[in-house]
C-alpha cells in the first residue's frame, strides 16, 4: 500500500500518533468553542434576553454539529480500518462516499430543521425571547451546508492523518468569525441575526477551501476522482453503522440541554437559563482535551482494529485516558480559581451585570464534571473506531439521558434543591455513567484478544 508520513504516524505507536493527532483538534476545537463564547459575549451585550434565545437555539445548532460530527466519525471509522487493513482503493471509495452523504445530509437537515424551528423552539420553553430565537435559527439552519460539511470533510482527512487539514480550515472559521461578529451585530444593526450571518460567512471558508484541495489541488493521500468512486450501498450503511449513532449521542445531549434549560426555567426562570448557557460553555472548552483525544483514538483505534493488532486498541484506550485525565484535572484547577474572571466576560454590560456571581458559581461546581469526560469520550471514540458505533451510543444514552437526567430531576425536585440540586444531579450521574463506559470498553478489548488468541 502506498505510504506517506502521514500514514507511518497512524499506522505505528499509537501513543506517538494520540499525540500527533490530537494536539491539532484541541487546538481547532478551542477556537471552535471560544468563538462560541464570542458570541455569546457580543450577544450578552445586547442584555439579558437575546442570550437566553441563544440558549435555546444552542441545543438545535449542537444537534447540527453533532450530525457532522458523527457522520465524519463514521467515514473516519471505514477509511481508518481500510487503511490499517492497506485496502487503498476501499479507503478511495469510502472516502467519497463519505462525501455523497455530506452533501445529501446537508440538504435534508436544512429542510428538516427549518420547518420546524418555531415549535421546537416553543416546546422548549423560549416563548418569552421566540422572537430573538427565530432570528439567529432561521440564518443558521438555511446554510447548514456550511456547518455539517467541514466535520465531515474532516473525518475523511483525520482517517489518512492528514489532521491539519481536518483542522486548519475550521480554526481561521473561527477566527474570522470572532473578527465578523462585531461588525453584523453592531456596526450593521443587524443584531442576533448578525451573530447568525458571521457565523455562516466564516464558516463556508472551511468547506471552499477543503473542496480546494480535494477537487482542485489534488495533493491528498485519498483521492476523489471518478476512477475511484464505485457505488457500493454497504459503504453508505458501515459509514451510518457509525454515523448514525454518533450524531444521536449529540442529539441526546441537545435533548438534555433541553430538559435542563426547561427545568432550570421552572425553578428559576430565563435568568438561570442564561446563567447556564454562559457557565456551559465555559465548562465545554474544559473537556476539549478529553474530546480532541478521543476523537484523535478513534483514527488509531480503526487502523489498529483494521489490522488485527488488539493490543494497540488497549494501549490506544488506556493511554487516551491517562492524556486527558491530567490535562483535564489542570484545567478545572484553573477554572475553579479564575471563575470570578471568567464570569465577567458574560456580564460586561449593565443589562447583564446580575449574571457574574451566579455564572461564576456555576463555573466552580460544574467544573468538576470535566474530570469524568476522558473516561466516557475514550471508551467511545475507541467503540466507533472499531464499528461499534451503536455499543457507543447506548452507553452514552445510559449515561446522559437516564442517569444524568434521573439524578437531576430527583435532586432538583424531589429534593427540592432546585437549580443547585440539577446542577449536582448531573456531575453525580455523568460520574457514574463515564466508569462505566470505560469499563465496557476494557471488557470489549479483552475478549478481542482472547478470541485471536484462541485462533477464533
Amino acid at each position: 500500500m502506498e505510504k506517506n508520513s502521514n500514514i507511518e504516524i497512524i499506522t505505528g505507536d499509537p501513543k506517538k500518533a494520540i499525540n500527533k493527532l490530537s494536539l491539532p483538534i484541541i487546538a481547532s476545537m478551542f477556537l471552535i468553542f471560544a468563538n462560541n463564547i464570542i458570541d455569546s459575549i457580543w450577544v450578552a451585550g445586547l442584555g439579558a434576553e437575546p442570550l437566553a434565545a441563544l440558549g435555546y437555539v444552542t441545543p438545535l445548532f449542537m444537534v447540527l454539529i453533532g450530525i457532522g460530527n458523527g457522520i465524519g466519525a463514521g467515514g473516519n471509522s471505514l477509511i481508518s480500518r481500510y487503511i490499517g487493513a492497506e485496502n487503498k482503493s476501499s479507503a478511495n471509495n469510502a472516502a467519497i462516499h463519505n462525501l455523497i452523504l455530506g452533501v445529501i445530509l446537508s440538504i435534508a437537515v436544512s429542510i428538516i430543521l427549518l420547518g420546524f424551528l418555531k415549535p421546537l423552539l416553543t416546546i422548549m420553553g423560549a416563548t418569552a425571547v421566540l422572537n430573538y430565537a427565530m432570528e439567529y435559527g432561521i440564518v443558521i439552519f438555511a446554510f447548514a451546508f456550511t456547518m455539517l460539511l467541514p466535520p465531515i470533510f474532516g473525518g475523511a482527512f483525520r482517517a489518512e492523518g492528514d489532521v491539519k487539514r481536518a483542522t486548519v480550515p475550521l480554526a481561521v472559521s473561527a477566527i474570522t468569525n470572532m473578527c465578523i461578529d462585531p461588525i453584523f451585530i453592531y456596526t450593521l444593526n443587524l443584531g442576533v441575526a448578525g451573530a447568525a450571518w458571521a457565523t455562516v460567512i466564516a464558516h463556508l471558508f472551511a468547506v471552499l477551501t477543503m473542496l480546494y484541495w480535494m477537487f482542485v489541488k489534488k495533493d491528498t493521500y485519498l483521492k476523489y476522482n471518478r476512477e475511484s468512486f464505485h457505488n457500493d450501498l454497504k459503504m453508505y450503511k458501515d459509514i451510518l453503522v457509525v454515523g448514525i449513532p454518533a450524531s444521536l449521542e449529540q442529539l441526546i445531549l441537545s435533548v438534555l440541554t433541553i430538559v435542563v434549560n426547561f427545568m432550570l426555567t421552572i425553578v428559576s426562570g430565563p435568568v438561570a437559563v442564561a446563567v447556564y448557557t454562559a457557565g456551559w460553555r465555559i465548562v465545554n472548552i474544559g473537556m476539549l482535551p478529553a474530546i480532541g483525544v478521543g476523537t484523535a483514538s478513534i483514527s488509531v483505534a480503526g487502523v489498529a482494529y483494521g489490522s488485527r493488532k488488539y493490543e494497540n486498541l488497549r494501549i490506544t484506550a488506556r493511554y487516551a485516558v491517562k492524556v486527558a485525565l491530567i490535562a483535564s484535572v489542570i484545567v478545572c484547577i484553573i477554572l475553579n480559581l479564575f471563575a470570578n474572571q471568567i464570569a465577567f466576560i458574560f456580564s460586561y454590560s449593565e443589562s447583564s451585570a446580575q449574571l457574574e456571581p451566579l455564572i461564576a458559581s456555576f463555573i466552580q461546581l460544574m467544573c468538576l464534571f470535566i474530570l469524568y469526560v476522558p473516561f466516557g469520550a475514550s471508551a467511545g471514540n475507541v467503540f466507533q473506531g472499531v464499528g461499534k458505533g451503536t455499543i457507543s451510543f447506548i452507553l452514552t444514552a445510559f449515561r446522559e439521558f437516564i442517569l444524568v437526567l434521573i439524578f437531576a430531576y430527583v435532586l432538583g425536585f424531589v429534593f427540592n434543591m432546585g437549580e443547585f440540586g440539577i446542577y449536582c444531579g448531573m456531575l453525580l450521574g455523568g460520574g457514574i455513567g463515564s466508569l462505566i463506559c470505560y469499563g465496557c470498553i476494557e471488557l470489549y478489548i479483552s475478549r478481542l484478544l482472547r478470541r485471536r488468541d484462541n485462533g477464533i
